[in-house]
């Protein structure tokens, strides 16, 4: 059945240039074989360790619960602050693996499969929506933690098809928001995306000693700040972080690979949606697990 649906989607999108038939043709052709639906919300999900995929805990509880409250999605897009590319790129594949990319856990999280299908239809649909960047089909990468440790708690029968989109780690903050917004109507067609990353995330600055919900100062003055642009709407001080808050900025962010995913869900949301938020919470003082729900 997958590798039916790859032909398909592929052969649709190379039919265009063999026979002359419009780029845009094509995609009209290839959205109108997937079906309608309500519009799906969209997620930013704080994720924080790989752990909680396993753990019983108050984010895997919200997670599942989460999956559970949600419309049933056709198909799922991930955008992971765990896979940066050169360029952008999104999984083709009919069936990714699953990637443990990590280490010094326990041998019952390496042992952890999540065998969702891919949908090389709804890939293909992706690449033709965005329209200011050139996105590149990969079968090489697959689902890795930031997609799999979120989803195996909220669907855990691993039967609704996945993708990924990369993270171009030398683009601004502007880039990987317009391609939210060009994303957008995968919303109309079953796709739930989501975002999978950290409002705050300085792993050198953990503290093992501290309770849960405790933070540093400068953790809680970025995700206050951050939260306050989001509920403004004001994204494009969001988009301007670095040279707003400055010192702050780079503490909460050494490297800015988890909040990028964040400016994805943000370029998806539109004037009548409102934001709710779950899991506002700090782990270990310098990760905040704040998680937020776009949705009309």
């Amino acid at each position: 059945m997958e590798r039916r649906s790859l032909l398909k989607a592929g052969g649709l999108l190379a039919m265009a240039q063999i026979t002359g038939m419009s780029t845009l043709s094509a995609l009209a052709r290839l959205g109108a074989q997937l079906p309608a639906t309500q519009r799906m919300p969209a997620m930013f999900v704080g994720h924080g360790s790989p752990m909680n995929a396993i753990e019983d805990n108050m984010y895997s509880k919200s997670w599942h619960a989460m999956g559970k409250k949600l419309p049933r999605p056709s198909a799922i897009l991930s955008v992971s602050a765990h896979w940066l590319t050169k360029g952008t790129k999104v999984t083709g594949m009919a069936r990714p693996r699953t990637i443990h990319d990590f280490g010094g856990f326990p041998k019952k999280l390496f042992d952890q499969q999540y065998p969702a299908p891919g949908s090389p239809e709804y890939a293909a649909l992706a690449m033709k929506m965005v329209s200011h960047t050139h996105l590149l089909a990969d079968d090489s990468w697959g689902l890795d933690h930031g997609t799999w440790s979120v989803l195996l708690p909220m669907y855990p029968a691993a039967d609704i098809p996945v993708f990924q989109l990369s993270i171009d780690y030398d683009q601004p903050p502007k880039y990987h928001y317009q391609i939210g917004k060009e994303l957008n109507k995968l919303r109309d067609k079953g796709v739930l995306i989501i975002g999978s990353g950290n409002i705050v995330h300085n792993l050198g600055m953990l503290d093992f000693s501290g309770g849960s919900n405790k933070a540093f100062d400068w953790a809680k003055e970025f995700d206050s700040r951050f939260t306050e642009w989001i509920d403004k709407g004001d994204h494009a001080s969001a988009m301007n972080y670095q040279q707003l808050l400055g010192t702050t900025a780079r503490m909460a962010h050494p490297t800015y690979d988890h909040l990028l995913p964040l400016f994805y869900i943000l370029g998806l949301q539109q004037k009548n949606e409102k934001i709710t938020y779950f899991n506002d919470r700090f782990d270990m003082g310098s990760i905040s697990m704040r998680s937020l729900i776009v949705s009309a």
